[in-house]
């Protein structure tokens, strides 16, 4: 599959991967300042963003789309970013392929099976009626029925546009991520990438546990950890200045 993505910058490759619901325009952060060191490829994942629809699922295929991606911009081996389902695509894709990354960094998720934690997104997304839909406005109030945070809705709006008869869509194949939620919430592959590895945690998130170091250490035994304080899931959006810092500092560490 050929993913969708945004090349800037020069220098070692970097490869950016987002999160569920997410696109590549959610690290503008990170690529405004990281594209100043490094040509930084943030790709929309399969069923997100620009990037083909596929009734198909799953962290192994998702990683071999990366690697296919790789392929066609000739990189033999590239830095390697995700966050949260984006994080889980990059540990599967450095056990599969260790040989192809040199770094690896996992913004706020483990290599563990989670629960369903997004039943009142998908509830809230489905609530939106499309059909008729004259606004943004009058999609944001169907979906505060389910989803009550304002910033929560706001970057899952970003999904919605409007097609050459201005007809409203969403850019996601909002069904198969649905159908195939099992898929998203599963750990990746058992392996080992012994390549550095940083893993951040969001202070106030409870995506990565202190139960969870053993799943880590297991497949990743070259890890490190930091943590952004006052900041949630959405860690690199809430203080990117800070998490700009520690990931830099990590990619630049010639140890």
């Amino acid at each position: 599959m050929q993913l969708n993505y945004h090349r800037t910058g020069q220098g070692p490759a970097l490869i950016i991967l987002h999160g569920l619901f997410g696109t590549w325009e959610n690290w503008g952060a990170q690529i405004k300042m990281l594209a100043e060191h490094y040509d930084v490829i943030a790709a929309d994942l399969r069923n997100h963003g620009a990037s083909p629809h596929s009734d198909e699922l799953s962290y192994a295929l998702m990683a071999e789309d990366v690697i296919e991606l790789m392929d066609s911009l000739k990189l033999d081996s590239v830095l390697l970013l995700g966050h949260s389902m984006g994080g889980k695509v990059a540990m599967q894709l450095a056990i599969e392929h260790p040989e192809r990354v040199e770094k690896l960094i996992v913004a706020d998720i483990a290599p563990v099976t989670y629960g369903r934690h997004h039943d009142d997104v998908f509830q809230g997304l489905f609530n939106v009626e499309l059909d008729g839909l004259k606004s943004r406005s009058a999609a944001d109030k169907q979906l505060a029925e389910h989803v009550e945070i304002p910033g929560v809705r706001a970057f899952l709006l970003k999904n919605l546009q409007r097609d050459s008869e201005g007809k409203f869509g969403w850019k996601m194949n909002l069904d198969a991520l649905h159908q195939e939620y099992h898929e998203i919430s599963a750990a990746p592959a058992e392996g080992q990438y012994s390549g550095p590895t940083l893993f951040i945690k969001g202070g106030d998130s409870n995506y990565l546990k202190p139960e969870y170091a053993d799943a880590i250490k297991s497949r990743f035994p070259n890890v490190s950890y930091k943590i952004i304080e006052g900041t949630g899931h959405w860690l690199h959006a809430e203080k990117p200045a800070a998490f700009n810092r520690i990931v830099e500092r990590f990619l630049n560490d010639q140890a």
